[in-house]
């Protein structure tokens, strides 16, 4: 991993009339299986694909930058009318289905309702029909008088997008993940306390294959924060919760995957137990390598990396933003401490990701066991700008570039990251901006 990765490009979300209501606010953003379409959900229920430029042949050796290939409105803001509830149109999660052919397909999901959304070019038209005029409306029959076949035109490029399925009424809580299965034909959803299992083709119908809801809710100690099907094997997924564990579930085992087969947690530290020692622990994200070896959960503090054969300890445990202990009174305070960041392997699995405030960003290099701290702002975002890795100091003496703690902007934070499936590409959403950097001096992963 370079620390000094160069600048892509600094896209924007395209203008909102709401972004004053912070309608445009990015919530969500995915890379497709080959990387060359990456796709960001916002508060507005708006979903914008951005597709990677062929390589100039000026310059051969630039990579392309990423442009707006298509907008759409994906959910839109309902009412429950049973509980009178306003059911937010913000995109929770989108998730790209495995290309089977020239249309590209993904999920995307707002707190209730899962849409399954198929997106199309066309740049030819057919012309010269016999029954049809060039408006489309149907001829006389009496004024036909000979037969020509059809032919295809070409036309400048259209991108469709429409809606294939809606997968609505599987959930009485609020939608935090959704995971495409290694079959390409299942995938699940998870709420705050059960995840229901799909089949693409099927909407009016799902399995539950997980509940932890308790009979009597005054008993409710923990809900599922995220959850995630193993890369390779159709019958294993983990979900996390919110008293920091990790459940792996085997489907093979039973269909209620109630009892899971493996559960990784850490024993807390008795000495370091205080009063927000649960809040912190809560695992916010889960996501499989992709070797499907390892698991990377992050907390409120830390990152930490999980070998699938040993349940006892992480086997990598990293600090993202220590210097924030002291501080946990505050950010409880203004509900800092409820943020929920997301993390991301590079596509050797040797490198993660995952975000902090004041709009930094963390990487650690796995093997060499450095870290760098970056930032995604409008100054790094020119062209071939290289980012300077920043330093934050909780006291004593500062170095020139290094940032006070005390100074820190807990309004700007990087909450949704994706990396590319194979390249030192790395999308990184702050607020409502959209920052893509790549390595342009090291493209090889280490």
């Amino acid at each position: 991993m370079q620390a000094s990765p160069h600048c892509q490009a600094n896209v924007s979300q395209p203008s909102s009339e709401e972004s004053t209501s912070g309608a445009d606010i990015i919530s969500t953003a995915e890379f497709n299986h080959t990387g060359d379409l990456l796709a960001t959900g916002d508060k507005g229920g708006r979903v914008v694909i951005f597709q990677r430029e062929s390589e100039s042949k000026n310059e051969p050796y630039s990579q392309g930058e990423y442009n707006v290939y298509s907008t759409f409105q994906s959910h839109e803001p309902e009412f429950d009318y049973l509980k009178s509830l306003e059911i937010e149109e913000k995109i929770n999660k989108i998730k790209w289905l495995p290309q089977q052919n020239a249309a590209h397909s993904l999920l995307s999901t707002n707190d209730k309702t899962i849409k399954l959304w198929k997106i199309t070019e066309r740049d030819k038209r057919p012309e010269g029909y016999n029954l049809k005029d060039e408006e489309g409306k149907l001829k006389d029959l009496s004024t036909v008088t000979s037969l020509q076949v059809p032919v295809l035109k070409p036309m400048d490029l259209m991108v469709e997008v429409s809606p294939r399925r809606i997968f609505a009424n599987g959930h009485t809580y609020h939608v935090n993940s959704i995971s495409v299965n290694s079959d390409c034909e299942t995938y699940m959803s998870a709420d705050d306390l059960r995840i229901n299992l799909w089949h693409l083709a099927i909407t009016d119908r799902s399995f539950n294959i997980v509940d932890i809801k308790p009979a009597n809710m005054e008993d409710l100690t923990e809900v599922i924060t995220a959850s995630e099907f193993h890369p390779h094997h159709c019958n294993l997924f983990v979900y996390s919760s919110s008293k920091g564990s990790l459940r792996l579930c085997d489907m093979r085992a039973s269909a209620l995957c109630d009892k899971h087969s493996k559960l990784y947690e850490e024993p807390e530290d008795p000495s370091s137990r205080s009063f927000f020692s649960e809040i912190i622990s809560s695992v916010s994200d889960v996501k499989f390598s992709h070797s499907g070896r390892y698991m990377l959960a992050r907390d409120y503090l830390t990152v930490k990396v999980w070998d699938l054969n040993m349940e006892t300890r992480p086997v990598e445990t990293y600090q993202v933003h220590d210097y924030l202990r002291s501080k946990l009174c505050s950010l409880y305070e203004n509900d800092c401490i409820f943020d929920k960041f997301e993390c991301a392997w590079n596509g050797s699995d040797s490198v993660i990701m995952t975000g902090a405030y004041n709009n930094f960003f963390r990487m650690f290099d796995r093997n060499t066991k450095r870290d760098v701290t970056l930032e995604a702002s409008r100054e790094s975002s020119k062209p071939r700008a290289i980012l300077k890795p920043r330093r934050v100091c909780v006291g004593g003496k500062r170095r020139k570039d290094d940032i006070s703690v005390d100074s820190l902007d807990f309004t700007k934070k990087i909450l949704h990251t994706a990396w590319h499936p194979t390249e030192n590409i790395i999308a990184i959403a702050a607020t409502n901006n959209l920052y893509i950097f790549q390595d342009k001096m090291n493209s090889d992963m280490h």
